[in-house]
This record gives C-alpha cells, structure tokens and sequence, in this order.
C-alpha cells in the first residue's frame, strides 16, 4: 500500500530543497521526522509537512500502521518561474527569477491492498 503527498508551488529553489530531500530518501518515517526537526533549512520544514500529510493519508485512507511506514520515493521537480526585475544601474533592468518546487513524498508499509476491498 502506497500513500502519497504534493506541496506544488512551494516558492523555494528546487536545487537548495534537493539537499534537504537527499537525508530523508529511504528512511522510516521517525527517523525521517527527527531529522527534519533538526535541520535548520527553510525546505525542512517544508518537506516535514509534506511528509505528515502523506503519513496521515496512508494512516486514514488504508487503515496502515504508522510504525511501519517507510518513505519509498520522494523527490522535487520544479515548477513555474516567477520573473521580477530589479533597477540597476545607468538605467539597466536585471531580471531576477524566483524559481518554485512541486515537493512529492510517497510512504509505503510494504503491503499490498487486496482488491475490491475499499478501506
């Protein structure tokens, strides 16, 4: 059984959230928390949400236990640009790009879903 969570559009660089990602990737879901709580980065906290939602999800929709919930994938993808411009000098215009991140977390117990069984 998989269960799985999205933040799109979170307005951060998806190379600085990448970094963050690369600690939690196949770990157990505690440990996951534990280190995200303690890493001081903008995206932890962010990734913390995504993968208590997805926690949640497999917890409410599959009836799964949250002991044996091991993050199977996560990843960032980028999202849209936002393109702002900043005044610069002898008349000049730079353009300053905010770049956004689609944040996907999936969480599995490594037991399959019989089917026709509606949980």
């Amino acid at each position: 059984m998989e269960a799985y969570a999205i933040h799109k559009g979170a307005i951060i660089k998806p190379r600085l959230a990448r970094m963050t990602m690369d600690l939690i990737r196949g770990k157990d879901v505690k440990s996951a928390r534990n280190i995200l709580e303690v890493t001081n980065t903008k995206a932890s906290g962010m990734i913390l949400k995504v993968l208590n939602s997805a926690v949640s999800n497999a917890v409410n929709n599959f009836g799964a236990k949250e002991e044996d919930l091991v993050i199977k994938e996560c990843f960032v993808n980028p999202g849209r640009v936002l393109k702002r411009i900043q005044f610069a000098s002898r008349g000049n215009v730079d353009r300053h790009d905010k770049r956004t991140s689609h944040i996907k977390v999936v969480v599995t117990d490594n037991k399959s879903v019989e089917e026709g069984s509606v949980a």
